[in-house]
């Protein structure tokens, strides 16, 4: 497969991924489907946990990743690599798709770890309060579906938040390898320079 053509390959599903990774950020803000966990209260803090506030989908797996797609889709032009520039200019772009990946996929994670911010109790404070109940339970609260009912608002929120954390997880991880093999892409095509065969 000309490098090229590899680049258009990849390109394409990470558009998709980065418009999926900026949907979920933004989903993010508004557990319940509502406007006013997003709201500050009258002592200045919004109800939402701060990894949704890092933005990690909407800049690192959206934004970050976005650009290097764009250049990466316009180096395979006519699916043939005779643009060395091109070719090694793409591998700084992916080289900018990494580090947005990397990002991304951090935030979700600890997203993941950490669990949402909710009004509810825990172990070790039975007087509902909001609080992040699950900050300290190593993630395994992720297996245990009994410790999801000490979220009493918003309603559904640790499925809400585990649904949107792990798709941005999944996003990330796959940016992350699309990324990886087009720097190894570019460095083909700006050493190979063309196509094998032209038309």
């Amino acid at each position: 497969m000309c490098t090229g053509a590899c680049s258009k390959f990849i390109a394409i599903p990470l558009y998709v991924l980065a418009l999926l990774s900026i949907i979920c950020n933004i989903v993010l803000f508004f557990p319940d489907l509502s406007t006013e966990f997003a709201e500050e209260d009258r002592e200045g803090k919004s109800r939402l946990t701060v990894e949704v506030k890092y933005m990690g989908g909407l800049l690192g797996g959206g934004l970050m990743i976005l650009v290097p797609a764009i250049h990466i889709h316009l180096t395979s032009a006519k699916n043939c690599c005779a643009n060395r520039c091109g070719m090694f200019l793409s591998i700084g772009f992916a080289a900018v798709g990494v580090l947005g990946a990397v990002y991304s996929l951090s935030v979700a994670a600890l997203g993941l770890a950490n669990g949402p911010l909710c009004y509810g109790f825990s172990e070790t404070n039975p007087i509902p309060q909001w609080t992040t109940p699950f900050a300290n339970s190593s993630g395994s609260y992720l297996s245990d579906k009994d410790m999801w009912k000490w979220c009493l608002i918003p309603k559904n929120v640790v499925e809400f938040n585990l649904g949107l954390f792990a798709t941005l997880l999944v996003a990330a991880g796959l940016e992350l390898i699309l990324c990886l093999i087009q720097m190894i892409n570019g460095l083909f095509g700006c050493i190979c320079g063309t196509c094998g065969s032209k038309e």
